[in-house]
């Protein structure tokens, strides 16, 4: 047989007060909404310095560059198809629509920021804490980057641009919060250059 709860809540004290029912405190949904975006929004540290670069560099391409570039897929795309390779072919055929649509893309306007607690590349934050060292590369028209090795197990290697900011600045202002260890450019980077991709 069921209870009815209520009797027992509001059934009167001996002095004749009554036991309101309990419920539970109400928080309304902008306070929460409030607090997200004070945490948001939370100080990443004092800012040291500042400034704006492309997200990725664009190198110019010839009409050369694009015809050696659709020679060798179709190429490639030929080959699967001959030796029965349909997946592979559908693969090739994607990559080079992706590459096309991406190499007319144009480069977003990026702000890196340099603070007392790390480096912060448009909303990435990367904590000093989590980075073992930097290297500067800088070679003028070719290669003009900080690339951080991070503890990251997947991409421990980030670069980012230098633009028109003076190398030998942004180095001493790393200095003092992580070391500076010389780094090789990877294959990726080379391969990079060759292709201009």
């Amino acid at each position: 047989m069921p209870v009815d709860l209520r009797q027992f809540i509001e059934k009167p004290k001996e002095d004749g007060r009554r036991i309101p029912p309990y419920s539970p405190p109400q928080t309304p949904k902008e306070n929460f909404r409030e607090q997200e975006t004070e945490n948001a929004e939370e100080p990443r540290g004092e800012i040291l310095h500042q400034w704006q670069a492309p997200e990725f560099e664009v190198y110019e391409k010839s009409n050369r560059w694009y015809l050696l570039a659709g020679a060798f897929l179709l190429a490639i795309i030929t080959y699967a198809m001959f030796t029965n390779g349909p997946i592979m072919a559908i693969t090739f055929i994607l990559i080079g629509i992706v590459g096309y649509i991406h190499l007319q893309k144009e480069p977003r306007l990026v702000t890196f920021t340099i603070t007392n607690e790390g480096i912060i590349a448009d909303k990435d934050m990367y904590l000093f804490e989590n980075i073992h060292s930097f290297w500067v590369f800088y070679e003028p028209h070719h290669m003009e980057l900080i690339s951080l090795h991070t503890k990251a197990a997947m991409l421990p290697f980030v670069h980012i641009p230098l633009e028109n900011e003076d190398p030998v600045h942004l180095r001493e202002m790393l200095l003092p919060f992580i070391p500076e260890i010389k780094q090789e450019p990877s294959f990726v980077d080379t391969l990079e250059r060759i292709l201009h991709i």
